[in-house]
Order: C-alpha cells, then structure tokens, then sequence
C-alpha cells in the first residue's frame, strides 16, 4: 500500500508541477494557433506547394513549414498527412509533413527550449528539418515509379487561393504571443520594475506547498511555487467557462464565451509576472515578457474584428477541439511519468545510456517506439531521464524517435501509403534518429568539429551513392 501511494503521490507532484510551470505559456497560445490554421487557413492553399509540379525547394520548404505550425502527435497527424497525400501531394513532401509536424513543430521547440535549454531546441529543429527533408528525399527516390502514376491526374490541386493577409497576421501575432511567452530573451526576462505586497501568510502558505508538492531534484520534481499554485485554479476557471463559452461557439457566441477569452487572457499575462515569495509577503516584479504577453493579447482583438463572425466562432470551437483532443492525453501521460519515475533508478539509466554509444542511442529509439506518449509529453520524460543520468545523444535520439514512431501510427500509416513504403519510413526515421544522436552525443564530448563534419559528410554521401546507385540501375 505504501508503494501504491508513495506512486500516486509522484504522479500528483508531477503534474501540478507541469500545469505550473510549463503548460501556460506554452500550450495555451498553441492551441489557438492550431485552431486558426484548422479554421482560417484554406486547405488549396496548403495543397498546391505540395503538389507534384511544385519545384523541390518550395514543396519541402512548404511540407516542413506548415509541419512547424500544427501541434499535433504521431497519431494526429496521420489524418491530415492522409488527406494531402491522396489529394496529390507528392510521397515527398508528404513524408516529410509526415516526420516534422510531431518532431519540430513550434509548440515542441518552445517546449524543449523552456523545459531543457535552448541547446536542445536548436540540435531538435537543425537534426529534424535536415533528417526530415532527407528522409522525404530518400523515399521520394526509392518509390519514384509508383508515385509518378499515382499523381498522374493530381495537377489540378497546384492552383488554389492564397492565405489571405488578415489571416497571416492574425496567426503571426499568435506565433508572437506563444514566443514572446518561451523565449529566454534578454529583453524578455529584463526586470522593468518591481512591486512588493504585505501578506504574512504567504511563507505559510508556501510551506504548505512544499510539503504537498516538495522540490526533489534528483529525480528531477520542481516542487509547486504560490504562483503555480495560483495559476493552476485559473487554468480550471478557463476549463469551466470555456466549455460552454468556446465549446458551443460554432452555434453562436455566448455569455461564457467573452469569460473564458478574458480569463485566459489574464492568466497568460499572471503568468508571464516575476512573483516571489519572501519574509514580508510577495516580490512582483514586471517583466519586458509581461509587457509582450500583454501587448500580444490586446493585439488580437483588433486583428479577429477583421473577421466574419462565422470565422471567429469556427476558430475557437476549433481549438476548444484540439484542447478536448490533447489535453486529457497530456494530464495522463504527465501523471504516469511521475508514476514511472518513482520507480526507476538512476543506475538503470547510467547503464543502458549513460555514455554516448551505438547500443544507448538504438536503446533510446528503441524505448520511443515501444513506449509511445502523446505529443510534448516526451519532453517531460527527456527531462527525467536527463535528470536520472541519460547522456543527451541518447536523449536526442529519443526526442527524434518517440514523436515519430509508435506500433499505432505505424500501422496507419501502412494503411495509407502500403506495407513497404511504412516499413522503409520506419526504418530511416530509426537509422537517422541514431545518427542524430551520436552526432549530438560527439559534439557534446567535445569531437572537434572538423572531425565531425567530415563524419556526417561521409555519411551524407554514402546515402548520396547508395540513392544514385538505385536510380541509375533504375534507369539502365
């Protein structure tokens, strides 16, 4: 019974601290953006670069650009990448939407960078634009035959009407909340001024929430904050009031709805506040990313009156959607890693992927494959296994993995594009997640980066002459 409870009581710490210190400013900006694509953007707009006449650069430009933009999982993502790949989008770019909206979308790198650092961020976003354009490449090549007479007769979804401007600057400014809100910018975290508040029950009140939620850095729980507490509650207010206000709205705008944009509003800027507690009450310091969370906010009001009332309310339903969707996965996944995370020990990680091996970066693939969590969700177990002693290619090759591979969305995807296309996709995600983590892993041994050059060139160029090889006996 101890045991059971001692677990139930590492998965309480971990999600209040997740709700609390990385869900806000993060999540809730995307969810809007996700909405806004799914409601505002038109789909022939998408489809026509990447179609099959469509020149390389733009069709992968395109493929890995409005993969950045959509916060979606391996299983999420199959729906739409089946909807442009039989809509005539090339195998191509098709794959490569396919790999980089759940490894490198923008929601996961504004993730990675607040949860690991900014060095994680960049190596994700470098390794999965590089290895997805190839991997889109590679299988474009290999299935060139097929492809061609399957989108023999897809010409006619290269035209279609642009993105019109309004919608462009309304997603931008959304991009912009969601950034200025992550970003450890000097600017951003520069402290403006400061406001001190009398309360003497606030170092009570903390200590009661560090006995509830205590801080255990070796296994990586942050503990919960006064401010985290705080913001938690007015994560469920904006729960309760958008449920009707933002999930009925495509029947019509009501008295709940200006409640829940409002509350949400006022908690992405609490939370954007700089709130200590100390011996007389609480430290309120404000921010150059307060003033940027509230600026954003303000800037889109404006920019929806631009919009037909029909639009506005089929983008919040829209991300009262994805929000239903991903949301309950997220509390789940985080509740079970703090389950796990009672029970590993550090040992076990030192000695499967404490160093940065061939054996430990397949072993962190491998783990992605077999035990799939939802997307963002692979951020929090990175971190743990950080904390428990993974060396970070290892790691690496996990954040590139688990977004990408699970048992379910690998027979998706079978279903979609064939038994030997989804095997072949398989099997170069793993072999360039690999690779991704032993290059990573040299880098932060401290290889010289000549040296490492050369090998990722030398790599590069045996893939280069194995595809040419192909084709020429292709063509001979």
């Amino acid at each position: 019974m101890d045991g059971v409870m001692t677990a139930f009581q590492g998965g309480l710490d971990s999600l209040a601290s997740y709700l609390a210190a990385h869900v806000l400013l993060c999540l809730v900006p995307a969810f809007f953006i996700a909405g806004a694509l799914s409601a505002l953007v038109p789909q022939p707009s998408i489809i026509r670069f990447l179609g099959p006449d469509a020149p390389k650069w733009k069709s992968y430009s395109a493929a890995a650009g409005a993969g950045s933009l959509l916060a979606v999982c391996s299983c999420t993502i199959q729906p739409l990448f089946a909807g442009i790949y039989r809509k005539g989008a090339g195998l191509g770019p098709a794959v490569t939407f396919l790999f980089f909206a759940p490894a490198a979308n923008i929601l996961a790198l504004a993730y990675t960078g607040v949860a690991l650092g900014a060095e994680f961020a960049i190596a994700r976003i470098l390794l999965a634009l590089s290895f997805g354009i190839g991997i889109g490449m590679i299988m474009a090549i290999v299935f060139r035959e097929t492809d061609v007479a399957r989108v023999a007769d897809a010409r006619i979804f290269a035209g279609g009407d642009g993105i019109p401007g309004k919608t462009l600057g309304f997603i931008g400014a959304l991009v912009a909340l969601l950034v200025s809100g992550t970003l450890k910018l000097d600017f951003l975290t520069a402290v403006l001024f400061g406001i001190d508040l009398d309360w003497s029950g606030a170092a009570a009140a903390q200590q009661t929430l560090d006995r509830w939620v205590p801080v255990n850095e070796a296994v990586g729980a942050e503990g919960l904050s006064l401010q985290g507490a705080i913001l938690i509650g007015l994560l469920a207010g904006i729960g309760a009031f958008a449920w009707k206000g933002l999930g009925r709205a495509d029947e019509g705008f009501n008295r709940f709805t200006p409640i829940a944009l409002g509350l949400t509003a006022l908690t992405l800027v609490f939370a954007a506040l700089g709130i200590r507690v100390v011996a007389t009450g609480l430290a309120v310091t404000i921010t150059g990313r307060t003033l940027a969370v509230a600026s954003f906010c303000l800037a889109l009001v404006p920019l929806a009156r631009r919009f037909d009332a029909w639009d506005v309310r089929q983008w919040l339903w829209e991300t009262w959607r994805f929000v239903k969707q991903i949301f309950p996965l997220l509390v789940l996944g985080v509740f079970l890693v703090g389950v796990i995370r009672v029970f590993i020990r550090p040992e076990w990680i030192r000695t499967v992927a404490g160093e940065n091996t061939l054996l430990a970066n397949l072993a962190g693939v491998v783990f992605g494959v077999f035990m799939y969590f939802p997307t963002l969700v692979e951020v929090p177990i990175a971190k743990m296994f950080l904390s428990l002693g993974m060396h970070p290619g290892p790691l690496i090759a996990y954040l590139m993995a688990d977004p990408e591979l699970s048992l379910q969305s690998i027979l998706i995807t079978a279903a979609i594009i064939g038994k030997l296309r989804a095997w072949s996709y398989v099997g170069l995600v793993a072999l360039f997640s690999t690779v991704s983590g032993l290059t990573y892993g040299a880098w932060i041994n401290g290889m010289p980066l000549g040296v490492l050059a050369a090998a990722v060139a030398g790599f590069v160029a045996l893939i280069v002459g194995t595809l040419h090889v192909i084709e020429t006996r292709r063509k001979a």
